[in-house]
């Protein structure tokens, strides 16, 4: 059976809790080859996003508390961040371990998380970690190495997903209910769509470029 939404979309009936698939139209980036996911975070007048650009997908609404989210991390490799871009729920602490030869600074000046961890080597114990406890849009660099830069967008949904470089995407074990879904794709431009989640549903929603 196939039910048409009012954004256009489809759904097709299946069983089990709700699931969101589609893609979001992606900016172009410049040409870099990618390697094991490297993604270079790079700006363009003042704009943050990753190159190739990906983009975040996520699911805004009340949700059901949950369980306490578990420690995730950034580690510094090669004098780079991995991953670059990296979505959290409000509530979570990222573990920054060094796996270079050399010393490494993080700190941040953005609004939602200001930290300095100071300069530490490998084998630091404890691993260095941060509590992200607002929601909002983190710049990570290094003190040391001024080419060093990731973000850790912080959202107040447990639901998330990073795109492929195709800007593919799927959600889920989605509760029933009226959302909002929202695409992040750069520092400055998001992409939102009202849904109406029904179980056992796979709806598929795809982001046009520039619709805001």
């Amino acid at each position: 059976m196939m039910v048409v939404l009012a954004v256009g979309a489809f759904v097709s009936v299946s069983f089990g809790q709700a699931t969101i698939e589609g893609r979001v139209t992606l900016p172009k980036g410049r040409s870099a080859p990618v390697v094991n996911q490297r993604y270079e975070i790079v700006t363009r007048g003042g704009v943050l996003s990753t190159n190739p650009p990906v983009a975040v997908v996520y699911l805004s609404g009340r949700f059901e508390p949950g369980a306490a989210t578990p420690a995730v991390r950034i580690i510094q490799k090669d004098l780079t961040f991995l991953p670059s871009l990296l979505p959290i729920q409000v509530g979570t602490r990222v573990e920054f371990p060094n796996l270079d030869d050399t010393y490494h600074n993080i700190f941040s000046f953005s609004p939602p998380k200001r930290f300095d961890l100071g300069r530490y080597r490998a084998e630091e114990v404890p691993v260095p970690s941060v509590l992200f406890d607002m929601p909002g849009l983190v710049t990570l660099r290094c003190d040391i190495h001024e080419h060093m830069r990731a973000l850790i967008l912080v959202l107040a949904t447990p639901h998330f997903v990073v795109t492929d470089a195709e800007g593919r995407f799927r959600l889920t074990g989605l509760p029933a209910g009226r959302f909002t879904l929202t695409a992040w794709i750069n520092s400055k431009t998001t992409q939102e769509f009202p849904v109406d989640l029904r179980d056992g549903v796979t709806h598929e929603i795809n982001f046009p470029e520039g619709l805001r």
